[in-house]
Formats: structure tokens, sequence, C-alpha cells
């Protein structure tokens, strides 16, 4: 069973762990792959970011954090960011750290969610925010260059979470 919640200062050790294998792998999102540790806490854990993790037992198996998408007269659309253990991706982590960041969405009072860069040869990420009830609103060719298949297309993706 996986339990979610906030995520501590202690908890970055695990974080770390997650955010450096997937970010080295270069091939979900665009820092560099080699983002150092002080990087990825100012990424990752500094405010406006509101980061949560994903336990199964004791042990860190997932991470998100949860922000506004842009300041001022943008901030009621939230953005998240996702990284789920390599080691155990397809065993729903993802799905359950996404239920519970729209649910937290919500409370905080956001209004939308939108993802600024899924990349498109992420297939398991699309299909799991399409299924969350996301929308491709856009798609912006060549926008990231992955280490096996070169250029290629990123998505826009955006959810309404409710009434103003």
């Amino acid at each position: 069973m996986i339990r979610l919640r906030r995520a501590g200062e202690d908890d970055f050790e695990a974080i770390w762990t997650i955010f450096h294998r997937v970010v080295r792998s270069a091939d979900t999102y665009p820092y560099p792959p080699d983002t150092d540790r002080d990087q990825a806490r100012a990424l990752w854990m500094v405010p406006p970011n509101r980061t949560y993790v994903a336990l199964e037992g004791r042990k860190v198996v997932g991470t998100y954090f949860l922000r506004p998408n842009q300041p001022g007269q943008g901030a009621h659309v939230a953005n998240a960011g996702f990284m789920v253990d390599p080691d155990i991706q397809g065993r729903g982590v993802g799905r359950a750290m996404g239920t519970h960041a729209l649910e937290e969405a919500r409370r905080a009072g956001f209004l939308s969610m939108q993802f600024n860069m899924v990349v498109g040869t992420n297939q398991r990420a699309v299909a799991l925010w399409r299924d969350l009830g996301f929308s491709i609103i856009g798609t912006v060719p060549a926008a990231f260059n992955h280490p096996e298949h070169g250029l290629v297309d990123v998505h826009i993706m955006y959810r309404k979470l409710q009434e103003p």
C-alpha cells in the first residue's frame, strides 16, 4: 500500500536518490543529467513548491511537488512534477501520487492544473495523465532532446479542477 505525506528535509536524501536516477537518464525531464544535489534541492524542495513523498512501508518510492504554474495572475493554475523510483515503475506509485496531487491542488484552491512539458515518448506518463482526466491542449514539435530518439515533441496537458 502506498502512503503519501508532505516531505520534510529528512526525506531529501531519498528524494535525491530518485531525482538523480531519473534526471541522469535524460529521457523525461529537461534538467541537465549532471544536476547536482544542491541544484536538485532548489528545484524540488524550495517554496513555492509543496513537496510530497510516496512511501511503501518506510521506504520513499516516489516524490512530487505542487506549485503555482505562474506567479501573480496565473497563480490559480497548479503545476506539478512527479518522479518514481525506476526500480518500481508500473506498480501504481505514479497513479497514487497523481490522484493525491489533484486532491491537494483542489484543497489548496487551485482551479486547474497544467503540465508544461510531458515528453511525447513518455507514453506511460501521457496515458496516466489522460486516464486522470488531462487533455493535450498543445504540442511543441522537437522541443526535447531525447538521448535515444533525438528531438521529440512535448505535450502541454491540462485539467480543470473546480469552478472559481
